[in-house]
């Protein structure tokens, strides 16, 4: 028996080795971490229970036979992450590059229809390079089979991709398709063809990451939801947002500890707006201020910033925060902006995860770009997803709230159900001046100015919209917290639903 258990104990020892110690030290001198330190970096210390270690590829092509490693250059299983269930896959690039063979998407099937039966989030660590080219359709009939498993996961359990090397080809579909990509600085990269392949047909002369490299996919592309610095940040901050996030559509979000005052005043706001209206102001500090502990966690921080997204907790609950960035463009909508917020609304609204939202926006920005860029479009999707919305939508207008972007930034007549104003609030079709140009054409000077200060007393309060229902109350900014804890408490079991369909039609 001893002999047998001792074959065993070697066997794993081959199988935890990976491609062999020389490539683990060329992984450790790129900077990167392997499959199995980010196993455990990633989980609770030893909770990691492993599937399919002793899995092999079946290939026999191009001398493949002879070429043949445990695991197959993925690591599957299962384990916790303070004290909760998730189900993962780790590309080990030191054998065979990582590449995914028919054997090797057989085992992130295996985890993924597991994830599902379990109703358990999923995360992958990629860092591979794509089909493994000796086994030819093979290995694209396994990406198919991945992918089709993303998108009958999505809306079910969060799936989270973590790009910490090479992703190209194939390989990039699957995270296109989970909730949430990030990535890391210089040492990750994604793109569908690579640097040669571009060479070739378009002669243009790019590195790699210059074509998907983090910097390209966090503020220009937006595909990436966030970079860090190097494996250990990335990996600690996935743990961070796990702790976010429900296990499933019908767990609800979690709840943690909070040793945050709620009914706890913060005179501070009532100062956060300028009184000049085309000055800007941070609306992340009015987000950190009303966040459980200032603890808020941004999503896309770098594309878009005209928009602010993340995850935050009141009264120890996860919450989704939408809000307009004075700071950039005036906060005004734009494609980009529309984009970025209309999936965050969807994820939350998908996992029922209430939305607060804060609101300070001038309008659609205007412009050809904008326009041939298909903003209509754009903007309809964030109408769109705020409008399908069976979650709690808590609503703060703090300053401007102009025309169209009035109603698309979760208003009373798209389904806000609170919807609150602070005594700075705006709302209005367009500014004073703009509006009265309009309605006064060709006055003097003198009545142009006068009507402008009657248009501003008459409209540019929040008010107007209270006396309607529009707005359900002007509240202090100082009790802002207060106000919004209150709101979620009372909307906790609220029961919304849409007609029978058998699905929506987007706007893509």
């Amino acid at each position: 028996m001893k002999d047998i258990l001792d074959k065993l104990d070697e066997r794993r020892a081959e199988a935890r080795l990976g491609g062999g110690d020389k490539r683990i030290e060329a992984q450790h001198k790129r900077g990167k971490l392997t499959a199995r330190e980010r196993i455990e970096l990633l989980l609770d210390k030893d909770s990691f229970e492993e599937i399919d270690m002793f899995v092999e590829h079946r290939s026999a092509d191009f001398g493949m036979e002879k070429q043949k490693i445990p695991g197959d250059g993925v690591v599957t299983g299962w384990g916790t992450i303070n004290g909760r269930t998730v189900y993962l896959f780790s590309k080990d690039f030191t054998v065979f590059g990582g590449s995914l063979s028919e054997a090797h998407a057989q085992k992130i099937m295996k985890v993924q229809d597991m994830a599902m039966k379990a109703r358990c989030p999923i995360i992958g660590v990629f860092d591979a390079g794509g089909a493994r080219i000796q086994e030819g359709v093979a290995a694209l009939g396994g990406y198919g089979e991945v992918f089709k498993r993303n998108v009958i996961a999505s809306g079910v359990i969060p799936q989270i991709s973590v790009i910490m090397g090479p992703c190209a080809g194939g390989d990039v579909y699957s995270p296109a398709m989970t909730d949430f990509i990030f990535m890391v600085r210089d040492t990750s990269y994604m793109f569908v063809t690579g640097p040669d392949v571009v060479k070739t047909v378009t002669n243009e002369v790019v590195t790699a990451e210059e074509l998907g490299g983090a910097s390209v996919h966090t503020a220009k592309s937006g595909v990436a939801d966030g970079s860090f610095e190097n494996d250990v940040d990335c990996l600690l901050q996935m743990r961070r947002l796990m702790d976010f996030l429900p296990s499933n559509f019908e767990a609800g979000p979690p709840t943690w500890p909070s040793f945050a005052d709620i009914d706890a005043i913060d005179e501070s706001l009532d100062t956060l707006v300028p009184d000049n209206p085309n000055k800007p102001y941070d609306i992340k500090e009015l987000i950190t201020k009303v966040v459980d502990e200032g603890d808020f966690f941004e999503l896309s921080a770098a594309y878009a910033k005209n928009i602010v997204i993340g995850f935050g907790r009141v009264a120890g609950s996860t919450v989704g925060f939408v809000a307009n960035q004075p700071m950039v463009l005036a906060g005004v909508l734009d494609s980009d902006a529309s984009r970025k917020a209309a999936r965050f609304v969807r994820f939350c609204d998908a996992f029922n995860i209430p939305i607060v939202t804060f609101v300070d926006v001038p309008g659609f920005l205007p412009g050809t770009d904008q326009e041939y860029g298909g903003l209509i479009k754009h903007g309809a999707k964030l109408l769109f997803a705020y409008s399908q919305c069976t979650v709690p939508l808590v609503t703060v207008i703090t300053r401007k709230a102009f025309g169209g972007a009035y109603d698309v930034m979760a208003s009373k007549h798209v389904g806000g159900d609170l919807n609150y104003a602070w005594p700075t609030a705006q709302i209005a079709v367009m500014g004073a001046k703009g509006a009265v140009e309009i309605i006064f054409r060709g006055g003097t000077p003198e009545q142009i100015a006068a009507q402008t200060k009657q248009y501003e007393d008459r409209f540019l309060s929040p008010f107007v919209a209270a006396e309607r229902g529009y707005i359900d109350d002007v509240i202090m900014p100082h009790s802002t917290r207060k106000r919004i804890a209150r709101a979620l408490a009372m909307l906790k079991n609220k029961h919304a639903e849409m007609p029978r369909r058998k699905h929506d039609n987007l706007p893509v």
